[in-house]
């Protein structure tokens, strides 16, 4: 099986720190800065569509209290764009009553986010069946009196997301990422700037967040070939 890009650059970056070790301690090897990482595809963007995030969201039962955080979890990621560990980070003191977040991403660097309304709620009724004194927004579910409770991990939100996509019937690969390429095509498609996507994702390039744009230009394509003419059409 052919390795993608990304996984290519994580093994090289692993052999790279291997022959740098082995340079420190003066074994003969080849020198480090040999390895060339190829770079990813900037294009390779996996996302849902609207109808597909909605049944995503729907996914978890919100009967229960595990349900409830995993629906507010969902609305959030799909909300703000957040990356994973970005999410895990939340503390509930920070959303309470908010419709905006200032969060800690990548560099140190803090941005805004924002929050919908359907996140709100999800949020307000998650939080209202909380029983634990834990800061975290999102914990571990716990039974009975014995609370485990936690930060909730990365990891942890991964296998969520992976078990609700396979419940709803995605074939696709799914991941809290996939939620990030989908806040942001969303918004793309729906005319936001890309300098104002950029922002809200916490990019330091702007190359980073124009990988997305073919993306868009698929949809204005798919636009203008549906609506381009189409009285002209009817009228022939």
């Amino acid at each position: 099986m052919e390795l993608g890009k990304a996984t290519q650059n994580y093994h090289l970056v692993a052999l790279r720190a291997f022959l740098g070790w082995a340079s420190k301690h003066d074994i003969e090897t080849l020198p480090p800065n040999k390895v060339d990482l190829p770079g990813t595809d900037e294009t390779e963007v996996s996302f849902l569509d609207s109808t597909m995030v909605a049944k995503l969201t729907a996914a978890p039962s919100t009967k229960t209290r595990a349900g409830k955080r995993d629906r507010a979890l969902l609305e959030t990621l799909f909300s703000t764009g957040l990356r994973v560990a970005e999410l895990v980070r939340l503390d509930r003191t920070s959303v309470i009553g908010k419709d905006e977040v200032s969060v800690l991403g990548k560099g140190h660097k803090r941005r805004l986010v924002f929050l919908s309304p359907s996140a709100r709620e999800a949020i307000r009724e998650y939080l209202h069946e909380r029983t634990d004194s834990d800061d975290a927004l999102f914990v571990r579910e716990w039974t009975g009196t014995k609370q485990r409770g936690g930060r909730l991990t990365a990891r942890s939100v991964q296998r969520l997301i992976q078990e609700y996509a396979k419940q709803t019937g995605m074939t696709e690969h799914v991941t809290p990422h996939t939620l990030r390429h989908s806040f942001a095509t969303d918004l793309l498609q729906s005319g936001a700037d890309v300098r104002a996507v950029q922002a809200l994702l916490g990019h330091s390039s702007i190359v980073t967040t124009q990988r997305y744009t073919h993306l868009t230009d698929q949809h204005l394509r798919d636009v203008h070939q549906a609506f381009h003419g189409r009285r002209r059409r009817k009228q022939s």
